[in-house]
Order: C-alpha cells, then structure tokens, then sequence
C-alpha cells in the first residue's frame, strides 16, 4: 500500500510559530516518556506545574494519579494516509456505520489530554476537534480504494470537554507495508490545525500480534528501528499502553497548543 513521504525534518520553534502564525503547538509528555527534549530534538521546556481547578491531567492508572508533566514542543508529521473529514462525531470507532460490523481486534481506550498552554501552566482546552483515523488488524483503511471503499470503520472524532479531554474507544491497529504500527490524529482550534502521528513499543506489538485477529498476519515487515517517520522523533510519540480487561489497553497522550 502506498504511504506517506517522510515530511524531512522537524521545525525549529521560531519557524513553528512563523507558520503558525505566532502561535506554536506544544506537548505535554505522556507518563513514562521524555520529561525533557531528547537530544537533538527541537523544543523549549516549560517547567511543570501543579495541577489547578480546570488543569488538563492525564488519565488516572492502575496505580493512581500522575502528577502534569512538563509540556515540550513535539513534532508535527505527514498526515499521511487516509484523513477523510467524514465528521463522524463518535467515541467508539470500531464500527461502520453503514451496515454496524465491527472492526476486531484488541480493545484500546485512547484519551487525549488537550491542553492551553500559558505562561508556565497548562490549562484544558475545551472544544478542540480531535479526528483519529488508522488501519484495521489486517492493515486496511476505511474509506479509500479498496477492501475498505465505501466504508468508515475506525475513524471519527471527538471534541474536547471542558477539561480538555477526548476520549476513543478502538483496536490496536495492524500493519501494512513500509511502515510501523501507528495510529494517525489531527487536532483542530479555531483556525489552528496540527497533525501527527502515534506509535507503540514493539515489545507490546510483538506480544498483541502473537493472538488473533493479527496472527493471520505474521512476520511484519518494518518496526520502529526502521521506519522513516518514526524516525523524526518518533519516541516523543510512542503511546505508554496499560494492560486492561478483556485482553485490551489504555493509554493517555498530552498535547498542549500555545494560543
């Protein structure tokens, strides 16, 4: 299947908010990723602060609440394929909605923590549009030429409460040739838009393909070692995946936009 060209290389703030038009988009790091710019990588650290009233935080684990991380610039990548603006306003994604088939595959409860960011603190974003598209198990997109044309399966989106979160339920994707397993996301505000991209570790793919319905799929061909787009600061993107019931995952990805 043909795939997006690498987008080159990632932007220095300055010429973020040039293109932005004085406003540059920044992320807070999910738990247990960087909590400061990796080497080499472009970004300005905000200090953390405490979380206040209306402060977007990420999504509680097992094991308790996390404290707001830092917020860092992130990368921006090729929108890739295949962004439909369908406006399919749902949280469950799995389905198609023409004839109701749902996409199997392992549950994965995916909540973004969108964020404001002002000053030193970062405060929920309400009403941001948040769009999540991908492949199903067996790597095929909905919507596009193909098995999956005519079809919606495992896209929409959601827009953000008052606390800045968007919540999807949905499968941890497949793969296909020439890239690792990712799942695609935009975020729009107002005139603002940003768009990126999600990885997983491929420790946790490796053992989620092993089972059905992905076996029926084996020895895949790129992991994140050797993919182009992962490679453009693709482990500030890598989604920290906690195991939950029924063989599925949940995970939390914070995102800040310096309005």
């Amino acid at each position: 299947m043909d795939d997006d060209l690498p987008v080159g290389r990632v932007l220095s703030r300055r010429e973020v908010l040039a293109l932005l038009g004085g406003s540059a988009l920044l992320a807070a790091c999910a738990p247990a990723a960087l909590t400061s710019p990796t080497p080499g990588a472009t970004g300005t650290t905000i200090p953390a602060t405490t979380a206040t009233p209306g402060t977007a935080t990420p999504a509680a684990a097992p094991t308790g609440s996390v404290a707001l991380p830092s917020c860092i610039v992130r990368p921006a990548l090729t929108e890739g394929p295949f962004f439909v603006d369908d406006r399919l306003d749902r949280s469950d994604i799995r389905a198609d909605p023409s004839g109701g088939a749902v996409s199997a595959g392992a549950p994965l409860v995916l909540t973004f923590n969108v964020s404001r960011i002002s000053g030193t603190s970062c405060t929920g974003l309400a009403d941001a549009v948040v769009d999540l598209w991908q492949c199903d198990a067996v790597g095929v997109y909905s919507d596009v030429s193909g098995p999956g044309a005519g079809k919606k399966f495992l896209r929409g989106f959601q827009r953000t409460d008052a606390r800045g979160q968007a919540r999807f339920t949905t499968v941890y994707p497949g793969w296909y040739q020439g890239r690792t397993v990712h799942l695609h996301f935009k975020i729009r505000s107002g005139s603002q838009e940003f768009t990126s991209q999600l990885f997983f570790d491929d420790g946790l793919t490796d053992t989620v393909f092993a089972q059905a319905p992905y076996a029926q799929r084996p020895n895949r061909t790129t992991r994140n070692a050797n993919d182009g787009i992962y490679a453009q600061n693709g482990r500030q993107l890598t989604l920290v995946c906690t195991p939950s019931g029924s063989g599925g995952y949940a995970s939390a990805f914070d995102i800040g936009l310096n309005l």
